[in-house]
Order: structure tokens, then sequence, then C-alpha cells
């Protein structure tokens, strides 16, 4: 499969979409919003911050799908990536300074106390897209953005990365996706055996290994890395069409269990990487195009995935802010109802007249690619616990 012939992937596209809006839920049910839900409901939104996986492991998909086979410009590469990724972002700072800042000056509990403690160097780690290394940090400003700094560092790997994977057999991928998955998970569990944090509330150090297990760009590396391995086994070719339901379906099933099993999984174990197979499963069979996914490539929904980098980054403040406006005291359903079709039409705005001028002005005018429109939105978002 060459570059000029390989088909869009609108669908994967879309499914970005559903992914972020899982995130919305979780979020919505933190701020106590699906009290009155039953089990099952608050059981799925409860866990929305899984989808961190979908995004890391469909952004090495992504990644390789668009840029195996082409002469590698590392510097077109790394400016198409910040022209997408940091003028969205600069905004959403300047959107979640207020809350930040209130946050940081009246509750004296960790994370806030160590970010009030250390507010110069949290805002330049923000700035400088480092703050996932640091743990007291990495929810610094806004909170959400940690995956985006967890993604700048895979992008510093891919180059090397790719000419790497691209060497190895299907055998030598499935080996490599196995061990790293394995080794995250060992790691998860034994922060679970030992608990240095876990279950100190009152302790000085409360957090800061949990955060480094969760938001260690080392840690999710595995994630990246089973993305990667799939894009290249999809780009080599020769695959039997009749696969791709059984993949969605198999890894939507996968998926549906382990949520289903979530109040005795470990919260670490499902917070690093434990759904990254299903995941991986559903990209290679949405990337295969079965037919019945065919409404995944209406424009609508196309859009919505497009947009939904910007309803990550903006979903939680918008709905913050319906909360503290107390839209609380009608029904129920005000605020979320409000909040998030709110959020979702400001991330359809900020996508049109926000994110896309400033990549145009930035980037300049790119050089039109097979397979990059509809399929290239790899830029994670992802959730916060």
């Amino acid at each position: 499969m060459t570059a000029a012939t390989q088909p869009k992937l609108a669908a994967l596209t879309s499914a970005r979409f559903f992914a972020a809006f899982h995130v919305l839920l979780f979020h919505s049910w933190a701020m106590k919003g699906f009290i009155w839900a039953p089990a099952w409901w608050q059981r799925v939104a409860s866990t929305g911050y899984v989808a961190v996986t979908f995004f890391f492991v469909l952004s090495g998909f992504i990644l390789v799908y668009t840029y195996a086979g082409r002469t590698f410009d590392l510097r077109q590469f790394w400016k198409a990536r910040i022209a997408r990724l940091y003028p969205v972002y600069l905004v959403s700072l300047l959107f979640a300074g207020p809350f930040f800042l209130y946050a940081v000056t009246q509750f004296n509990i960790l994370p806030f106390a160590w970010m009030k403690q250390h507010l110069a160097a949290t805002t330049v780690l923000v700035l400088a897209l480092l703050q996932a290394w640091v743990p007291g940090a990495a929810l610094g400003w806004n909170g959400l953005a940690w995956a985006v700094s967890v993604e700048i560092f895979f992008y510093v790997l891919f180059p090397l990365l790719l000419a790497r994977f691209s060497r190895l057999s299907n055998r030598g991928l499935a080996i490599i996706c196995v061990v790293g998955w394995a080794m995250a998970l060992a790691l998860a569990d034994a922060y679970v055996l030992r608990a240095p944090d876990y279950f100190e509330a009152d302790s000085e150090q409360d957090g800061f290994w949990l955060n480094a297990l969760k938001f260690n760009p080392l840690m999710r590396l595995p994630e990246f890395v089973m993305g990667l391995a799939c894009g290249c086994w999809f780009r080599r070719g020769d695959h039997d069409p009749r696969r791709a339901t059984p993949l969605v379906l198999g890894g939507t099933a996968t998926a549906l269990a382990l949520t289903a099993l979530s109040p005795v999984i470990p919260y670490p174990v499902m917070h690093t990487g434990l759904y990254a197979p299903a995941f991986a499963a559903i990209i290679c069979g949405l990337a295969l195009r079965p037919r019945w996914t065919s409404f995944l490539e209406s424009p609508w929904l196309v859009l919505l995935g497009e947009s939904s980098y910007c309803l990550y980054l903006f979903h939680a403040l918008i709905i913050g802010t319906f909360l503290f406006l107390g839209f609380t005291r009608g029904p129920i359903a005000l605020w979320l109802v409000g909040g998030g079709v709110t959020a979702v039409l400001v991330g359809v705005l900020l996508f049109r007249y926000v994110e896309e001028p400033a990549r145009k002005r930035l980037r300049g005018k790119p050089r039109t690619t097979a397979g990059a429109v509809g399929a290239a939105r790899d830029e994670p978002p992802g959730p916060t616990r």
C-alpha cells in the first residue's frame, strides 16, 4: 500500500469523538452529575479515564499510516505537530487560568498545595509541555493537558521507532506489544501491592507515586508502541476484510467486560493501559472498513471527530462553569445536558475558528497526502482522575 493509494480512514476520526465524549461523561460523573443514574451507567461513566489509552494507541497507528513509506522531513513533521497542538493548547491555558489560580490559593490539598509552592516551575513546565514528567505538576493549569505533554514525548521518539519497527516481522511486533503491555501492568500491580501513597490520604507525599504511575510518559509508552505495531501490520496490506467485524466486536466486547469488572480491578491497573489490546483490535477493525461502519464516515460525525481535541481540552471547564453558576438548582439534566451540548458546540467552533486557521497559518499550505485527511487527527486528548 503506497502513500498514493491508501484510503482515508474517516471512521477513525469519528471514533475519536466517542472516546472524547466518554471522557466528558467521566468528568460529569466526577462532579456528582450521575448520582441519580442506574449502576450500569455510573460504571460506564466512572471509567471514562480509560479513553486516554484509546487515543494513545490510535495516535501510534495513524502516525505510521500517515508517514510510513514517505520521505521523512523531521522539520516539517515538527512544524505540523506544533501547529496542530499548541495554539488551542495556549487558549485552553488562558481559560483555565482563573480556575487554576483560585484552586491553588483556596485549597491546601495535594496536588494544589505542591503547585502553589512551586507555581513558577509548574507554569514553565506547562508552557514547555513537560508537566507529565513531574508528578506534582502533571495536572497544572489545565489538568486535562497532561496527555498532550505525553504525546509530545511520543513525537520525539516516533521517527526513531518508525525506522526500527518497519524492519520487524509481524511476530517481532507482536512480541514487543505483549512485553511492553505486560511490563506496564506489572508496574501497576507492584504499586497496588506496595501502596506507597494510594491509601495515605494525610501523607505529604499523597499522590506523588500514583501520579507518576498514571501520567509519566514512560509508563504510557507501551500504549503508543502498540499503536505503532498495529500501524506497521496494517500498512503491509493483504488483509482479509472478513477480519474487520470480529476485530471490532471482539475489542468492544472485551472493553465492556473490563468495564463491568472495574469494581474488582484495582484503579491503578485500570488506568495503565489495561484496555490497550481491546482498543487496538477496534482500531484495526475500523481501519479495514467493514460496510456496517459506513455511518462513521458521515461528514457531521467526522467534523465532531476533528473537533474532539478542542472538546477534550475545554469540556471540564465548561461543565464546571455550569456547575459553579448554580445550574443544578433546576432539573439535574440542565447542567449535564446544557454543559455537554455547550462543550460539543464550543469544541466545533474552536476547531473551525481557532485550531484550523492557526494551524494553516503556522504550517503554511501543506502538501496533500493521501490518507492524511480524515485520518491524521492523531493528537490525543486524555482524561484525568
